[in-house]
């Protein structure tokens, strides 16, 4: 009767755990382009452009409905692949730090990440997609 208890406290974390459905992984290329933006920009573009795209007064420019953010999408490409190294004025204010490339990230992370920040802080733009990207990369 002992051994019997021992075995089945032993054994009842298997059992309950058999009976629990397992959910499977969602795989990165099933997640939306939005959210894999999210990561990119959080881990590289936020320390600069700050976590609600006000950038730093004087420094690094905003990400709040400017025509670089939401005119053309080639020279925003551009700018993530080629870094910016040219005063931008924004509203009267200019902003002076440079840009470094990011031409190391995929034309998948490129194209997530600007999706990500045409459609978010207050803006609302057409997405960009990774064939975009690729063809202005080749073009350089």
């Amino acid at each position: 009767m002992k051994k019997t208890l021992v075995i089945l406290i032993l054994l009842f974390p298997f059992m309950v755990g058999a009976q629990t459905p397992v959910k499977k992984a969602t795989k990165p290329s099933q997640a939306s382009p939005t959210i894999n933006g999210k990561a990119v920009y959080t881990q590289y573009c936020m320390p600069c452009h700050q976590i609600d795209g006000s950038g730093v007064m004087n420094m690094n420019p905003p990400l709040i409905k400017t025509t670089y953010v939401l005119g053309d999408q080639t020279r925003l490409i551009n700018i993530l692949l080629k870094g910016y190294n040219k005063g931008v004025v924004i509203d009267e204010d200019e902003y002076t730090n440079p840009m470094p490339s990011f031409s190391y990230l995929s034309d998948t992370q490129i194209a997530a990440v600007l999706t990500y920040v045409r459609n978010n802080f207050q803006n609302k733009a057409s997405a960009i997609t990774a064939a975009q990207v690729k063809k202005v990369r080749s073009s350089k």
